[in-house]
């Protein structure tokens, strides 16, 4: 056991048992077996039962099943033993074994500041990270813990110094580190526990793109939690994503105004982004509010516009017409998409037909359609023709199917050999390697170089 196997074990889920059949063995009683592999190297089932011995107060045998792990000084195994010497009021041991990773990896440092930070020293956390408040990792980790301390205003100063009055970011490498339109978020954020909204919004104007970040716009939520609707509903006509859009029509669906969230969706959008996604989130709301008919006629128009038959788009039809108990309507729609590609389907759209015909009863005869698919010998194929036959209970046949690709399909080889009660053939499936780990582990630090 060493820090790069590990690493390459929990970065890539491959040559172990990864978290999701590790729960699964567990509930199925089969908890010898995660102990058994615990001590031979398995990370996630050392790490899980570690915490299951925790709970039953078994805790000096917990720390046992952690310290190999521990002693290779991989990050992720001392920061699991600091978490559960945490939960069990042990926080002095908990700080003691995760200060000395906090000198050479951000996420380290960061998981250190907020460790002292929740057991009152907050003044020391705040030390270490300003020294690090070029990095917006450590910055958003500071803001998040400074209101605690009363560091707000002095916080707030920092990061206002590196905004510069004229200039902004025109593109993701123009500054290196902490960019100003983040910095400008993060002191909005500021301004806003401090009860300052007018000036956190002026703040979050100022920035040059967009405040959108994994599909929630900073300015939405905060107009939205304030109850600033007008604003909210002002901003979000113009806002490019969309983002803002679907963020006033969720207010307006949880205060049970379903139409004015609908009419919200029906506006149309400047951007082609905004007009696709908004067509999607009107047809799941539609769907919620069982309207079902309404949503599939709203995903049809998107998927029969120019450029609208995009496979992502069209799975999603499909699925409104299985959900709704049209799936005969779904395979139709399917073949009229197929005559207008002079009777190609490539596999990305045929795979939508299998779950179809099996609601129609026709189960053997997608099974037999896919295999004779051009692509129907692949392990993608396979994957998808296995869980068909699992779901009808066919979970040998399954298993067969997946074999023939093994070990591409190994996590759902695996699981389905677990399924049927033959946990050592998966374990042995679930660690076989197709390749071996290079180079040292990660240390959890990001380069700030532009990548081109």
């Amino acid at each position: 056991m060493d820090a790069a196997d590990l690493d390459y074990q929990a970065r890539t889920l491959s040559g172990c048992i990864p978290p999701l059949l590790v729960s699964r063995l567990l509930e199925l009683g089969h908890g010898e077996e995660v102990e058994f592999q615990a001590g031979r190297g398995e990370w996630f089932c050392a790490r899980e039962w570690a915490r299951l011995l925790g709970d039953q107060g078994r805790q000096a045998e917990a720390l046992e099943v952690l310290a190999p792990y521990v002693a290779t000084g991989w990050w992720p195994a001392a920061r699991a033993q600091a978490e559960l010497l945490e939960s069990w009021g042990r926080a002095e041991e908990a700080i003691a074994l995760a200060r000395p990773y906090a000198d050479g990896e951000r996420l380290a440092l960061d998981f250190f500041a907020r460790l002292l930070a929740r057991h009152g020293r907050q003044d020391e956390a705040i030390t270490l990270l300003s020294a690090g408040i070029e990095d917006w990792f450590l910055a958003t980790a500071l803001v998040e813990i400074s209101e605690r301390a009363g560091r707000d205003e002095d916080i707030a100063a920092q990061l206002a110094a590196r905004i510069p009055p004229q200039h902004r970011c025109d593109g993701p490498w123009c500054c290196r580190g902490l960019d100003p339109d983040t910095a400008i978020g993060l002191v909005a954020a500021i301004r806003e526990r401090q009860g300052r909204v007018d000036e956190a919004i002026a703040l979050l104007h100022t920035r040059r793109h967009t405040t959108s970040v994994n599909n929630h716009d900073q300015l939405a939520d905060l107009l939205a939690s304030h109850n600033r609707i007008e604003e909210l509903r002002e901003y979000a006509a113009s806002e490019y994503h969309g983002h803002a859009a679907q963020r006033l029509a969720e207010v307006l669906e949880e205060r049970g105004d379903a139409k004015g969230a609908i009419a919200v969706y029906r506006q149309p959008g400047d951007s082609p982004a905004r007009q696709c996604h908004g067509s999607v989130q009107l047809a799941q709301l539609l769907a919620r509010h069982g309207r079902g008919d309404e949503a599939i006629e709203v995903m049809r128009m998107l998927a029969d516009s120019p450029g609208g038959a995009e496979d992502w788009i069209v799975d999603t039809l499909c699925t409104l017409y299985a959900d709704h108990g049209r799936a005969r309507d779904g395979l139709a729609y399917l073949d009229t998409l197929k005559a207008r590609r002079d009777g190609e389907e490539e596999w990305d759209f045929f795979r939508m037909r299998l779950p179809l015909m099996a609601d129609c009863g026709l189960l053997d005869e997608a099974i037999e359609q896919a295999r004779a698919h051009p692509e129907g010998n692949t392990s993608y194929a396979a994957w998808i023709i296995s869980d068909l036959l699992a779901e009808s209970g066919r979970t040998e046949e399954a298993v067969a199917v997946l074999e023939a690709h093994a070990p591409a399909n190994s996590g759902a080889l695996a699981g389905h050999l677990i399924d049927l009660g033959r946990i050592k053939d998966a374990v042995t499936v679930l660690q076989q390697r197709t390749s071996e780990p290079v180079g040292p582990a990660w240390t959890g630090t990001f380069s700030t170089e532009a990548p081109f």
